[in-house]
Formats: structure tokens, sequence, C-alpha cells
């Protein structure tokens, strides 16, 4: 378990996320090569790029799941003792949902293994208070997804990393989920995003890994 944190107690140090000239080899094949980018507080990188160009494996690649086949991360300014994964949220395509337990059980689950956090908030955060009690396995796909969501308020983290978020959600979800970002930007954070759409707000930074990556 990782010990619970406020990465915003110092609010205005300085922090940036570095990717130097990163390669990613999937299958025996490169998905991309030298890739580089930088993210400081307060900003949004957006990741644009075709299906198959490695969104999903950057980020991944940051948040510690996968490593890079050459080149370098770093987070400089952040927790010493805590990897950048552990300074981060991964909202990814899986759901990451427990279908046997209830929307509030999910959520005690997740602030249990991450180290706290306040289930009532988060549930409200994503308008699910009404469904706490109902089983996870009977929500849709769209309540999936803001359950998913809401593990981004639940438990402060420095970085939220985001793949295709707004996936399966109606207008107003992503009205709130644009309204979260924006409110963890103000607050220091950083957020890299993989999108097709747009999220809602303007991105300080964009990385294309189309064919010339």
């Amino acid at each position: 378990m990782v010990a619970f944190y406020s990465p915003f107690a110092i609010r205005y140090s300085p922090m940036q996320i570095i990717g130097q000239d990163l390669v990613c080899e999937r299958g025996g094949r490169t998905v991309f090569h030298d890739v580089s980018f930088m993210v400081n507080r307060h900003e949004l990188l957006q990741l644009t790029g075709p299906n198959g160009s490695g969104k999903s494996s950057l980020l991944r690649m940051i948040a510690g799941l996968n490593d890079p086949a050459a080149g370098t991360l770093n987070l400089d300014g952040g927790h010493a003792d805590l990897t950048i994964g552990q300074q981060a949220h991964l909202i990814a395509h899986q759901e990451a949902v427990k279908l046997a337990l209830t929307v509030a059980e999910n959520l005690a689950f997740w602030a249990g293994f991450l180290g706290g956090g306040d289930v009532g908030n988060a549930l409200a955060a994503l308008d699910l208070t009404r469904l706490a009690h109902y089983p996870a396995g009977l929500l849709s796909a769209g309540q999936k997804r803001r359950l998913s969501l809401a593990r981004l308020v639940l438990v402060p983290r420095l970085l939220w990393l985001l793949d295709e978020p707004t996936v399966g959600l109606d207008t107003a979800s992503q009205q709130r989920l644009a309204g979260m970002m924006t409110e963890h930007l103000a607050k220091g954070g950083m957020i890299i995003a993989a999108t097709h759409v747009a999220l809602g707000l303007e991105p300080a930074r964009r990385l294309d890994l189309g064919p010339r990556a």
C-alpha cells in the first residue's frame, strides 16, 4: 500500500515530467521512437495520433507498467520516495471495477488500497450518490466509466494519465469531467490525456504520435 500524502502541499513548487528519446517496442515491433515531451504543473498535454500509434503504450510507460526500450522518464520535483506511477492515477480502457461490489464498496476498496479518501465526496463529484448501494455489475457503460473516474477525486495524485476519458460519457458527464480537470490543473496538477475528441479545455501542449513518431 502507498502511504497517503498530499501532492499539493507545496502548491507553487516547480515540478515537471520529462520524457526524452523514448522508444516503445511491442511484440517485436517498434511502436514509436525518439519521442520527447515535457509537462509542467498546471499543464495538460494532449496525445493525438491514429489507432496503434502508441498513445496507450506511452501512458502505461509513464505509469511504470511498461519499460521503455530506450530513453528516459523523470519527474523533477516530485515526492522523492515515490515512483512516477505512485504519484499518478491511470484511467485506461478497462474500468478496474469489481462487479460483485456496490458502487460505494468499489470506492471504499480503492480508498483502502491507495491510502485514504472521502467516498462520499467522490460519489458526489461524478453524480453517483444515488447509485452508491447499486451493484456495479448492473451499471451501464457510462456509469462504470464515471465510477472509474471517481478515483481521481477519491485520492489526490499529482498526475492524471487519462486514456480516452470521455468514452461512454454523456454530455453532462463530459462537462463534469472537464470541470474536474480544470480544477486539478488550477491546484497545480498535471494531466496527460490521449483522446480523439475535444476534452472541453485547451491543452497547454500537444504531442502527435503519428507516422513521424
